[in-house]
């Protein structure tokens, strides 16, 4: 994050201290401003007391539980997003949480960087990271020209258009060239969300950007299994 740039402020309310004090120590290292309240009263006291752009919030709270705090936050500010956290992965608590108007809803344990790429994923689709603007230029990938505003790729004096999906995916492996972009990224970035039936989607995609890209053999789209994908272009 620039040093002029407004830092995304983050609610996070969660009566375990342990769990709390690492999502504040890994949000804020990734560059977001964190309040932490342990029970569902000190949470709406908070939230009505700052601004904040994102909450996460546990269900079994004490004192107010999240059903209850997230209903009073939506109250105020319909169109704030908001994560629920839980250590059970009910199907009610599901339907009632998206009911209530959620944005996602995360099953404890789960791995930091999948609630970042969720955390992410969310603020894109709200509009509220400024960078979604950014890095739009046209770019040389080998002997392909890859316009993402316009979604199109160019060989030489053939231009091949691709759909939305198509562009944001072949964004990110360019943005990352000769690296690993992450399954889990790539699905909660394109698609908010990172089940099997979105996995295979991605599975069928990235075989028809390798069909895009075949007329450069110094270009590779390179399976990591479980893991990712790495745009490989040797120059």
């Amino acid at each position: 994050m620039k040093p002029d740039e407004k830092k995304i402020k983050i609610l996070v309310v969660e009566d375990d201290l342990n769990l709390g004090f690492l999502l504040i120590d890994f949000l804020e290292s990734s560059g977001f401003d964190v309040t932490l309240c342990r029970d569902g009263e000190a949470g709406l006291k908070g939230f009505q007391l700052s601004h904040f752009d994102f909450c996460i919030l546990d269900i079994m709270l004490p004192r107010m539980d999240g059903f209850s705090l997230l209903e009073r936050i939506k109250k105020s500010d319909k169109k704030i997003p908001v994560m629920l956290l839980s250590a059970r992965s009910l199907k009610d608590d599901k339907i009632k949480g998206f009911s209530l108007g959620i944005d996602d809803y995360l099953t404890k344990p789960f791995d930091e960087e999948e609630l970042l790429y969720r955390i992410r994923a969310i603020l894109n689709r709200t509009n509220l990271i400024p960078e979604t603007k950014i890095e739009l230029e046209k770019i040389m990938v080998g002997h392909y020209e890859f316009d993402q505003a316009n979604q199109v790729l160019r060989f030489k004096n053939r231009c091949q258009r691709l759909t939305l999906k198509e562009s944001n995916i072949m964004g990110l492996l360019c943005r990352s060239k000769n690296n690993i972009v992450k399954r889990e990224e790539i699905m909660l970035t394109v698609w908010g969300d990172s089940d099997y039936y979105t996995g295979r989607s991605l599975d069928v995609f990235i075989s028809k950007l390798r069909g895009y890209l075949k007329e450069d053999s110094s270009i590779k789209i390179t399976t990591i299994p479980t893991v990712g994908y790495i745009l490989n272009v040797t120059e």
